[in-house]
């Protein structure tokens, strides 16, 4: 029986998603360990997209073919009560072994958060990025729509990619202020490694005003990674939504938060509340 989960976690005292040999404090590890103590039986996931350390994720999804026969609310209840409060399974579904967390995506999103004020905040460290100049939320939503299309990210991809072709299509990418915060926020059929901090470090150069705003189109033009500026800290990345055909019945991931929906999620709401 194949089952599907989703995911969310705090990435900041994780060393990434994927499981390594020289340690077990990765996402991928910590939750398999878990299920398998429902399954009783070892379990192995795989998941949409492998976040890097730091990264957080708020719409990961992830497979697994279960050994066992388990109600959803067994992998829901029983997997949170194995799971560090910095990771929750958030539902489950079985689904057909045709499905796969990874190549039946249709899309993912990502949602970077920046605080540009002067002063740091102890309350969103570790979960916002803080950049203490102040940035130009025009200009950088202005450079980002170079970047809408289908292009080669050679310019934004990391140097570990493995990725087999840097040919990639971004579908929106909106940059916005929310409260004390600027939210960027992209969605692309697949992302390369370090794409989005890439982007988010070009359009913080551009904001700062440290570049022009025909910066963005020139980089992705040259191709080349090493013209590309600094990479953004993976503090404030989450992974935020995974699309997927219909067909397979899972829950309609969280709408876009720059796309004028009525439940915008307020992201200082947490930090601001009494």
């Amino acid at each position: 029986m194949r089952i599907v989960l989703g995911v969310e976690y705090d990435g900041a005292s994780f060393q990434g998603w994927q499981a390594q040999r020289h340690t077990t404090r990765t996402v991928q590890s910590t939750l398999e360990r878990a299920l398998g103590r429902v399954a009783a039986a070892p379990v192995e996931v795989t998941a949409a997209g492998r976040t890097d350390a730091g990264v957080h994720a708020q719409g990961q999804v992830v497979h697994f073919d279960s050994p066992v026969d388990r109600p959803e609310a067994a992998w829901v209840l029983g997997g949170n009560r194995y799971l560090p409060s910095t990771i929750a399974v958030k539902w489950a579904r079985p689904v057909s072994d045709r499905f796969h967390a990874r190549f039946s995506a249709q899309w993912r999103r990502y949602r970077y958060l920046i605080h540009d004020e002067r002063a740091r905040s102890a309350l969103t460290a570790g979960r916002v990025t803080w950049f203490h100049y102040p940035l130009d939320v025009a200009r950088m939503a202005a450079a980002g729509q170079t970047l809408v299309g289908e292009h080669d990210f050679s310019s934004f991809r990391g140097q570990e990619c493995q990725a087999r072709s840097p040919i990639r299509t971004v579908h929106s990418l909106n940059v916005q202020r929310e409260g004390a915060l600027i939210v960027l926020e992209i969605q692309a059929n697949a992302f390369l490694h370090h794409m989005v901090r890439n982007i988010a470090g070009v359009l913080m150069a551009i904001g700062k005003g440290d570049r022009p705003v025909s910066w963005a189109g020139d980089v992705l033009a040259q191709r080349n990674r090493m013209l590309g500026g600094v990479t953004a800290a993976p503090d404030g990345l989450y992974l935020t939504a995974v699309g997927y055909p219909r067909e397979f019945g899972l829950p309609e991931p969280v709408p876009d938060l720059c796309a004028g929906f009525p439940d915008r999620w307020d992201p200082t709401a947490e930090f601001t509340a009494g």
